[in-house]
């Protein structure tokens, strides 16, 4: 348990000195949330240290053009229903207002805004440096999720291009693109989103891929999302960093995305070759383009675990479930299978009977 220390609660703002505790949680999304959920079940002291001003992880950091009506895979977390708001209400308002009411439902012992500078070894414990101070702790439980690391490609003449470039991170609405040429570039279910959204008010759009799209109607059976996370999984228990769902699964094809089809919007080009002052060419063909949207997707914040060298020669951290191989004490949630709201609650339980199975805990489980 934390040893010298205490929590001091003002309007929902935890300040907690630092001290030893039996978990540090990193993240405070849905499977942070839902990782505190099952160690307070348990009676486990530990603090979630969270990066954000506000409840709701990644969600705040939506676009606002984003509705719940087109949101995929809201997942409820453990213990609290999730009533549906209304289709038109913005979704990064809509799930962040229902994370602070799970927080204080569940008296959850997050503190914000403090971001981890790095953990490294101390004898049988882990210290996690922060912005600020140190927690010492007997074990730790990531949940850092990807939306701090935009993932941005390199292509030849990147440099020059006198438009704007922006990534997906940086989207607010489809508004600014009015009037432009854009060339929208990324395989994902945000590159099509936005494109989509946004070729309503562009002058002309190009959408660009590596690789051919692969449309799928469905049905999406739970047989079919158990195969789909098995992939994913061979990767992470390998060593190898974990692919995205949609490259197993394709994109969704559905009224919406077939209109835009059908219509010309979602017409599919290769990968340009180079990008130049004025725009991106093929060999000898040009496209005169204004703004270059980068829908690339993002990479996992894990940049604070370095010290500790636990990634593998394939690059990405060896997991077993989410229990990191190279050091047991260390759980990733939200990371390779578990990267999906279902799949954080479910990591969230596993990472936490695993942890306290390692570090003796003896209390018996009320899990449910």
């Amino acid at each position: 348990m934390i040893r010298g220390s205490h929590v001091e609660k003002n309007q929902r703002t935890f300040v907690v000195d630092r001290g030893v505790t039996d978990v540090v949680v990193i993240g405070a999304g849905q499977a942070g949330l839902s990782a505190s959920y099952f160690l307070r079940r348990r009676n486990v002291e530990h603090v979630v240290l969270d990066a954000n001003d506000a409840p709701g992880g990644a969600w705040l950091h939506r676009w606002p053009s984003l509705r719940m009506r087109t949101v995929h895979g809201i997942h409820e977390l453990p213990g609290m229903p999730f009533e549906q708001p209304s289709p038109d209400e913005r979704a990064n308002e809509a799930i962040p207002s229902y994370f602070a009411r799970y927080e204080q439902l569940f008296d959850l012992p997050v503190v914000r805004p403090v971001t981890v500078t790095q953990v490294v070894n101390d004898g049988e414990l882990l210290k996690v440096e922060t912005s600020d101070g140190v927690w010492t702790t007997r074990g730790l439980i990531n949940a850092t999720g990807t939306w701090r690391r935009p993932f941005w490609p390199y292509y030849p003449g990147q440099e020059t291009f006198l438009g704007r470039q922006l990534h997906t991170a940086d989207y607010v609405g489809p508004e600014e693109f009015a009037g432009k040429r854009v060339v929208v570039v990324g395989g994902g279910a945000s590159a099509t989103q936005l494109l989509m959204e946004l070729a309503l008010f562009a002058s002309d759009t190009r959408w660009v891929t590596r690789h051919e799209p692969v449309w799928n109607e469905g049905p999406f059976t739970p047989e079919y999302g158990r195969r789909v996370v098995g992939l994913v999984d061979e990767r992470v228990r390998a060593g190898l960093l974990p692919h995205s769902v949609v490259s197993v699964t394709g994109l969704p094809l559905n009224d919406q995305t077939r209109a835009a089809i059908a219509s010309g919007v979602l017409d599919r080009k290769p990968m340009f070759d180079r990008i130049t002052p004025t725009g991106v060419a093929w060999g000898s063909e040009h496209f005169d383009a204004d703004i270059i949207l980068w829908a690339t997707g993002f990479r996992h914040d894990l940049d604070h675990l370095a010290p500790l060298h636990l990634r593998a020669p394939g690059g990405g951290i060896q997991v077993d479930g989410t229990r990191v191989v190279a050091d047991p004490r260390i759980h990733l949630v939200g990371y390779g299978p578990s990267a999906s709201t279902i799949g954080a609650n479910r990591a969230g339980r596993s990472a936490v009977r695993e942890l306290m199975r390692h570090l003796g805990e003896t209390a018996p489980a009320r899990l449910e």
